[in-house]
């Protein structure tokens, strides 16, 4: 389990995340929601100690990782899927996949690439192309099929649908929704109300740096109620 106790990160001056807890078991799939600067992709560079100074306590399967850099964390079980620069834009789409198995040694690259095919077939038809050349939605695809090539225990992902066709939406979903099914724990910042709704089991609402509440997705019928809720109108 992924738990953060009181954290607070700072940019400069700047005091982004106000006392920020929240739990994130294996094998779960967890919402992050609320408008644009709010501070949710803060939460997840902070949870990877990645850019903020932080306070507070991170820890990950009962070990205290605050202190640790982020290699540590990411040798743990835990990863990130940026929102930008995403990929390796002068390196193929099969190198940005392989990359992904560098820290176990290179040994499951084979493995991570059907994977990833079966995930995204477009992938496996440009599989020599300079990922640079992508669509902004293969790009997305092909960020969050690398991070899932290091058999991560828990990954974070920040704006997967940003941009997106519905059908590339529903792709993404359903590649996140096969990794909880495989025990994998799923943190998620989106905006897309379709996406949240088949990933995840239950949402966290942010405003201005803290959590103002916990809900089921199931309480929301609509993307307007779960906007309301992060308004403070419902």
């Amino acid at each position: 389990m992924l738990e953060l106790v009181d954290l607070h990160a700072y940019y400069g001056r700047s005091h982004i995340i106000q006392g920020v807890s929240m739990k994130v078991e294996l094998g779960a799939g967890v919402g992050l929601a609320g408008h644009n600067g709010v501070g949710k992709t803060t939460t997840l560079r902070s949870i990877m100690a990645d850019g903020p100074r932080t306070e507070g306590t991170v820890s990950f399967e009962g070990d205290d990782l605050s202190a640790a850099k982020t290699g540590v964390r990411v040798r743990k079980g835990i990863g990130l899927v940026p929102d930008e620069e995403a990929v390796f834009p002068k390196m193929s789409v099969e190198e940005n996949i392989r990359i992904g198995t560098f820290i176990q040694g290179g040994s499951k690259a084979a493995q991570a690439l059907d994977v990833a095919y079966e995930l995204f077939p477009i992938l496996k038809e440009r599989r020599v192309q300079l990922a640079g050349t992508l669509s902004g939605g293969q790009q997305k695809m092909l960020a969050l099929a690398r991070g899932l090539a290091l058999e991560p225990k828990m990954i974070l992902v920040d704006e997967p649908s940003e941009g997106l066709m519905p059908i590339n939406v529903e792709l993404i979903a359903q590649a996140l929704r096969t990794a909880i099914k495989g025990g994998t724990g799923v943190l998620v910042v989106d905006s897309s109300f379709d996406l949240l709704k088949t990933v995840c089991d239950r949402v966290y609402v942010m405003q201005t740096g803290v959590l103002t509440g916990e809900y089921p997705m199931e309480r929301f019928a609509t993307p307007d109620q779960l906007v309301a809720t992060y308004l403070g109108e419902a």
